[in-house]
């Protein structure tokens, strides 16, 4: 599939005024109609949507995975200290009852809540639903405040590397399966990240403010997150400068091999842990065929509290683009990583589950794919009927009526227009304008000779069905289609 092009300078002027339009400003009067950094979601969008999911979830289902879900709130000390800084961003709901609840921010620590409340040590598992984070809406880039999330998680003590190659193996599937054009995942540790900033002088109070920083990289230069960890989170510069030689490296194995061999890393144990087991997942992407779309990248971090050890986010290394156009970025499209100590913050022994895990951005996916159907100028149908229901002539209701009940008993999608008598030409250009493949029609010759004529909307050609042979025929037509 060809991937998305630009539109040209004046039309995105355009198109970006309409995207960046509060959602509220086609409302009458002052009262705001919808909230910011939310959207309604039109028949085309929810198409587009399901054919997205469809794939996604069925790679899930294809290596194992059972579906499951979670309250779209939990107790706000569920959630609290679990994001570092961006427990900030957490919707708290008013207490009416007694307890204090927050909308989820993510589908990963509801999920840590369930194995440890129900004491499960085992499970693959998939979900899709809907999250909540208080931070400013970036529609452009398909960042709301209320998105999906679709998450792969795998929980159980396993032999090392195992799994995360496998979570590595589903991101590149997905992502090679939508044909968003060119990726990368870059991987790191978060072993090896604070072992960098043990090495680099960082004091451990400092390891998790410092790490939200690094995050940032992929969104700011060097020079502006080193002033944030120096001016406003009191990081000595030399501290931060000798952090800058490290986060600017990115490779394949060979890097690994190199930080081995690296005079202030190679002394930290820790670093020392997660260069090793990264070492062994380059050899299980390797026989999984994907080693060229993984990096080493030391300037991932991932800012969220609960990672422990290897850690990864994919990037589109492109978006097609006109002559002379900046190209779209819309950030990660998917993320993930270990977080072996979340289940035991729930469990009342503090016992462990490892667990691993990834998370598709869907958002981030639909806008790109809407974009590339504006500009190609694709249309959408947005339902799936087959058959349309019609008759050339008046006091046809009950017979027509009698037909379609006969179609949906078959497992057959059908319409009709709800009017006792429709004229034939508006029964035929609604099928034409709705993409429906096949008209049944019956009248007073057909209804006389025990017979249907079924119609091509696409070829316009008819022939005549006898009446008890219409379900198998229409079978065959849509079997062959």
């Amino acid at each position: 599939m060809h991937l998305l092009g630009l539109l040209p300078r004046r039309a995105w002027a355009s198109l970006l005024s309409q995207l960046l339009r509060p959602p509220w400003a086609s409302c009458t009067g002052a009262v705001r109609c919808q909230s910011q950094g939310t959207r309604d979601l039109s028949p085309q969008h929810m198409v587009v949507r399901e054919k997205i999911l469809d794939l996604v979830i069925s790679c899930f289902k294809r290596h194992g995975a059972k579906g499951m879900d979670t309250p779209a709130f939990e107790l706000k000390e569920t959630l609290t200290e679990k994001y570092g800084e961006d427990s900030g961003l957490m919707y708290d709901l008013k207490d009416q009852g007694g307890e204090l609840l927050s909308l989820r921010y993510d589908l990963t620590v509801p999920f840590a809540r369930y194995l440890a409340m129900n004491k499960v040590k085992k499970m693959k598992r998939y979900h899709v639903g809907k999250v909540w984070r208080r931070e400013s809406p970036t529609i452009v880039q398909g960042r709301y405040r209320e998105f999906c999330q679709c998450d792969f998680d795998i929980a159980g003590q396993f032999d090392p590397m195992i799994p995360d190659a496998e979570c590595l193996k589903i991101m590149c599937e997905i992502l090679s399966g939508l044909q968003l054009g060119d990726f990368l995942i870059k991987v790191n540790d978060r072993r090896i990240v604070d072992g960098m900033f043990a090495v680099c002088g960082v004091p451990e109070s400092k390891f998790r403010a410092i790490c939200s920083s690094i995050d940032k990289l992929d969104k700011m230069a060097w020079k502006d997150v080193r002033h944030e960890m120096v001016v406003k989170k009191g990081l000595a510069p030399e501290v931060a400068d000798r952090i800058g030689d490290y986060v600017q490296c990115h490779g394949g194995v060979s890097l690994v091999e190199q930080m081995f061999q690296d005079p202030r890393l190679s002394q930290n144990k820790q670093a020392l842990e997660g260069l090793g087991d990264l070492k062994l997942l380059f050899e299980y992407l390797t026989l999984f065929g994907i080693a060229d779309k993984i990096s080493f990248d030391l300037s991932l971090a991932r800012g969220l509290d609960y990672y422990t050890g290897v850690i990864y986010e994919a990037v589109l290394l492109q978006t097609p683009t006109q002559a002379g156009e900046e190209p779209l970025n819309v950030g990660s499209v998917a993320a993930g990583g270990r977080y072996d100590g979340l289940v035991g913050m729930f469990d009342p022994k503090g016992h462990k589950v490892p667990c691993v895990g990834l998370s598709i951005g869907v958002e981030r996916i639909f806008y790109i794919v809407e974009q590339r159907m504006k500009t190609k100028g694709e249309k959408v149908r947005t339902t799936e009927t087959q058959v349309f229901v019609a008759t050339p002539q008046k006091n046809f209701l009950q017979e027509r009526l009698k037909l379609i009940a006969e179609l949906w008993n078959s497992g057959i999608k059908a319409e009709m227009l709800y009017k006792n008598n429709p004229k034939l030409l508006t029964q035929l250009h609604y099928c034409e304008s709705t993409g429906i493949p096949l008209v049944v029609i019956i009248g007073e010759q057909e209804l006389k000779e025990g017979v249907i004529k079924i119609r091509s909307v696409a070829s316009r050609e008819e022939v005549a069905i006898k009446r008890e042979n219409l379900v198998a025929e229409i079978q065959k037509r849509l079997s062959e289609s």
